[in-house]
C-alpha cells in the first residue's frame, strides 16, 4: 500500500503561482510513476503531469507544459507541482497518484491516489 497526502492548494490570483506537495508513504517508490491530476467541478478528471520515480522521466498534458513543472524530493518521498502563470481555467481539486506505468495519461493505470487539495484562481 501506498499512502498519498496532498497539501499547498489555496486561493490564488491569476497570473500567481502555487507549489502543490504530496507526501508518500508506504512503500518504496522506486517502481512507481507518480502523477498529478485535476478535476474541475462538472468534469471529468484529467491528467496533468507525471514522473517517473527511477530516473525522474517527466509527462506533462499539453495545456500545461511550460507553465507547471513536476520535481521529486527522494529523500522526503514527496513530489512537487510548481505552477506558474495561474488563470481562473486551472480551477479544480488536484490529485496526487501512483502508478506502474510509465507517465500514463489514463485514470485506470494509478493504484493509489490522494485525497485531493483545492486549488481556486481568482480572476
Amino acid at each position: 500500500q501506498v499512502q498519498l497526502v496532498e497539501s499547498g492548494g489555496g486561493l490564488v490570483q491569476s497570473g500567481g503561482s502555487l507549489r502543490l506537495s504530496c507526501a508518500a508513504s508506504g512503500r518504496t517508490l522506486s517502481p512507481y510513476t507518480m502523477a498529478w491530476f485535476r478535476q474541475a467541478p462538472g468534469k471529468e478528471r484529467e491528467f496533468v503531469a507525471a514522473i517517473r520515480w527511477s530516473d525522474d522521466n517527466t509527462y506533462y498534458a499539453d495545456s500545461v507544459k511550460g507553465r507547471f513543472t513536476i520535481s521529486r524530493d527522494n529523500a522526503k518521498n514527496t513530489v512537487y507541482l510548481q505552477m506558474n502563470s495561474l488563470n481562473p481555467k486551472v480551477t479544480a481539486v488536484y490529485y496526487c497518484a501512483a502508478g506502474y506505468y510509465n507517465g500514463s495519461p489514463r485514470i485506470g493505470d494509478y493504484n493509489y491516489w490522494g485525497q485531493g487539495t483545492q486549488v481556486t484562481v481568482s480572476s
